[in-house]
């Protein structure tokens, strides 16, 4: 009976090949029904059969943009469910979903490296209503039929294919970087940046906020350069833009948005914007606004001191 311990570990591996074939019909009669005591019919393929310990339960996993629908046993833990991800992502499940770079076209048809195609398990984060424990059973963390796996993750193969031809890590520090880029260094608040600080902008005084002064501020540009100055006429909720030509009285719940950032090398100063319609091409820019008024104003406009 020394043996019996060892037999049992083996059947419950069993399960971690159990729909293996993508849920073809053959699942129920592959081998691991034979190395099991239960009569034969005990392997049900529907998944109706709970007594079998079998239970299969329909899983999406998407990883990558790509979607593999599985059948996997319910009572395997997460642990086995990654190994199954790391075939289904490998050369022993579909196609490798993203075509390799030539420098790696030599390991796509030797199968010994298929776990290079793949996606293992240390390098898989699996989420399932946050993440997915590995010695837990699918059963244990209410896995139900129809369940959707993400799976993020790079294969060692995206990563060698990113860390070999250098211009390939350039262009992602690049994008990335694009993504990132001040807005002060974009080229339309260049051409008004780049004129300087104006003579008679007002004074900033970093690292304090301050409520708005009861003077318009001025002093600014807007995005043609010309001069503008903003008026917060409190009593009437409204906004005043005033510039040379003209003064702009915009109702403060008009108003959708404002963002505001420093201007590089002149941290004491903000560019900002008011959104005055739906999108983005409605920001009105306004240059060098003092950084003490800066959470007064998006508070003001924004309404967020309704009350004092």
């Amino acid at each position: 009976g020394a043996e019996e311990p060892g037999m049992e570990a083996e059947a419950q591996e069993l399960p971690l090949g159990c729909g293996g074939e993508g849920g073809s019909p053959a699942a129920g009669r592959s081998p691991e029904g034979e190395g099991r005591r239960d009569p034969p019919q005990a392997s049900v393929s529907n998944g109706g059969d709970a007594e079998s310990g079998k239970e299969l339960v329909e899983l999406k996993v998407i990883w990558n943009k790509n979607k593999y629908d599985v059948k996997f046993c319910l009572d395997s833990t997460g642990a086995e469910l990654k190994q199954k991800i790391h075939s289904l992502t490998g050369l022993s499940g579909l196609p490798p979903p993203r075509p390799a770079p030539p420098r790696a076209a030599a390991w796509r048809s030797p199968n010994r490296y298929s776990c290079l195609l793949g996606l293992p398990p240390a390098m898989q984060k699996v989420m399932f209503k946050g993440l997915l424990p590995e010695e837990k059973t699918l059963r244990e963390i209410k896995v139900t039929n129809g369940a959707k796996i993400m799976v993020v993750g790079s294969t060692i193969n995206d990563v060698l294919a990113v860390n070999t031809p250098k211009e390939a890590a350039q262009q992602e520090v690049k994008a990335e970087e694009n993504k990132k880029e001040p807005l002060c260094r974009q080229k339309q608040h260049r051409k008004v940046l780049d004129k300087g600080k104006p003579d008679d902008v007002m004074p900033s005084v970093k690292g304090v906020q301050e409520r708005l002064p009861t003077v318009p501020l001025s002093g600014m540009y807007n995005k043609s350069g010309g001069k503008v100055r903003l008026t917060f006429k409190l009593e009437q909720d409204q906004l005043w833009i005033g510039t040379k030509e003209r003064t702009e009285k915009l109702p403060m719940g008009s108003i959708k948005n404002v963002v505001s950032e420093p201007i590089e090398g002149h941290e004491d100063y903000h560019m900002m914007a008011f959104q005055l319609g739906p999108t983005e091409a409605s920001y009105y820019w306004v240059y060098w606004v003092p950084t003490q008024y800066v959470d007064a104003i998006k508070d003001t406009v924004l309404g967020k001191w309704q009350y004092f």
